[in-house]
């Protein structure tokens, strides 16, 4: 027989993060943990996390299914499964426990290079949305510490003033010395968005995160037929479960890549499902963490590695906040590398 507890955590950002959808200075996650009468006191430990406005799981209704799912944590996992349809952050923290329990309860959820210390993962310096000066002395501090793939998110002040930005940045440095992605969340509009892509793209960019909102697929797949600058889908793919609709949603839009956020799409199986059908239609990707903390950041980072990624992936999260759980993950010059388990 199975149990499972849970505590609210609430993260309190060091500095507080600019995005589109506004300063968040604090982020609530619960977190799963999962015995089971057989597994002689091991406990798997996941993490729920939830970003308001952007997760599809409802901040209000989060108690009321996780108390659910701790009385109901031995149903089959096919009932579990369609309970928790609505809920898919609830779905990666069970998923993260469970892998967790069965391997041991140590946070050695995958057996890669990576999580056994021998190798690192190439991640981008996030570059957090403030005014002009802000972000430059930001994006200065990342380089200095190594990073050569960085990423903007863009929308937060005047446009030509984050042009100026990225013109600077690429007066001093080249495509071949750093990588420049930039993430607009939505931020354009189907009338202005391929002019604004044909400004960025002369300064040599890696790609665009969702340039306009989602759930416009004809107009962003015209954004994507015109290959001004490389498109990541990213919003887009939340809250899209049915097969048959991830698709539909790829060969509509055919963008050139899709963005992978375990706790908003559902966790590691549906997001190796989108991986499945993005590789068939020959579309890229990489993962990102979502401001979870150190749990949720070390699971993802594992399972990451366990797909030999080479492209340069979002995991740089896991510095953000003052009240962290222990972490056994460093950044070394743009790089992430395992230094033991967890938690």
């Amino acid at each position: 027989m199975r149990s499972l507890s849970f505590s609210k955590h609430t993260s309190i950002f060091k500095t507080p993060g600019g995005t589109s959808r506004g300063v968040l200075s604090t982020k609530d996650s619960w977190i799963l943990r999962l015995t089971d009468s057989a597994s002689q006191g091991i406990t798997g430990i996941g993490e729920v996390s939830v970003i308001e406005g952007l997760s599809m799981d409802l901040p209000g209704k989060m108690e009321e299914m996780l108390n659910w799912l701790v009385k109901h944590i031995n149903l089959p996992q096919v009932e579990i499964a369609q309970q928790l349809s609505d809920f898919p952050a609830i779905r990666f923290g069970l998923e993260c426990s469970e892998i967790d329990l069965a391997a041991g309860g140590k946070q050695f959820l995958f057996d890669t290079p990576f999580t056994r210390g021998e190798a690192p993962i190439p991640i981008n310096g996030l570059i957090w949305m403030g005014n002009f000066d802000e972000m430059r002395i930001r994006i200065i501090e990342k380089l200095n510490e190594g990073y050569r793939c960085i990423k903007i998110k863009v929308g937060a002040i005047d446009f030509e003033q984050e042009l100026e930005l990225i013109r600077k940045i690429r007066s001093e440095f080249s495509a071949d010395e750093i990588e420049i992605r930039v993430d607009a969340n939505g931020g354009f509009t189907p009338e202005n968005a391929a002019h604004r892509l044909e400004q960025l793209a002369r300064y040599a960019l890696h790609s665009i995160e969702q340039p306009i909102r989602q759930h416009q697929y004809a107009e962003m797949a015209k954004l994507c037929a015109l290959n001004i600058l490389p498109i990541a889908l990213d919003e887009e793919l939340i809250g899209v479960h049915n097969l048959d609709d991830r698709k539909m949603l790829l060969d509509t839009i055919q963008p050139q890549y899709i963005i992978l956020k375990p706790s908003l799409v559902g966790g590691f199986k549906d997001s190796d499902e989108w991986i499945r059908l993005a590789t068939e239609r020959n579309i890229g990707w990489w993962a990102t963490s979502a401001l979870e903390t150190n749990i949720g950041l070390n699971a993802i980072a594992q399972w990451t590695s366990s797909h030999n990624v080479i492209l340069p992936q979002g995991l740089g999260t896991g510095q953000l906040f003052s009240n962290n759980f222990e972490s056994h993950l460093e950044i070394r010059k743009g790089e992430l590398w395992a230094t033991g388990a967890s938690i």
